[in-house]
């Protein structure tokens, strides 16, 4: 398979295998590739220790790097995945959160590995699209969620 001309590289402790195998699990259009092991002895690992994975989630190339523990993840990357429903919406946010992440404010959420995603009803976005009072009152809906509430949201841009 001829290497993506652009990747993300996601830097995990040790788990970039354990993560990429969740994320082709849990998400459509993901796929996990191949485990790349050390040569040799590495700042944060031995000899035949898994050193990078590839894998994608819905469709984006990325690649997971066994960097050892010098560097977390931040807010500053996330996935933001648009979803279609309350079904979909919950079925991702769900294997996340319940897969030892974290839920946060506003449709965000963290997975074990400290990687952010923003769980994001296309119901949302449209309405803050159209701008104007819908965009505010949808906005105000979303500000007082953890996960969002798709119902609550159609709610919000009728007024």
């Amino acid at each position: 398979m001829a290497t993506p001309k652009n990747t993300i590289c996601l830097w995990y402790d040790t788990d970039a295998e354990a993560a990429a195998r969740f994320y082709a699990e849990t998400f459509p259009d993901s796929t996990f590739g191949e485990v790349f092991r050390a040569p040799t002895d590495f700042p944060s690992g031995k000899a035949g220790n898994v050193l990078t994975v590839t894998f994608t989630v819905l469709g984006i190339p990325c690649l997971g790097l066994n960097g050892g523990p010098m560097f977390k993840h931040s807010e500053a990357f996330s996935f933001q995945i648009a979803t279609d429903d309350q079904e979909e919406t919950d079925r991702y946010w769900n294997a996340i959160v319940g897969n030892g992440g974290q839920a946060s404010e506003c449709g965000w959420c963290k997975d074990k590995w400290g990687i952010s995603w923003q769980i994001t009803p296309r119901v949302l976005t449209e309405a803050l699209a159209v701008g104007g009072e819908e965009a505010k009152r949808a906005f105000a809906a979303m500000m007082t969620m953890s996960k969002i509430d798709v119902a609550a949201i159609e709610a919000a841009r009728r007024g």
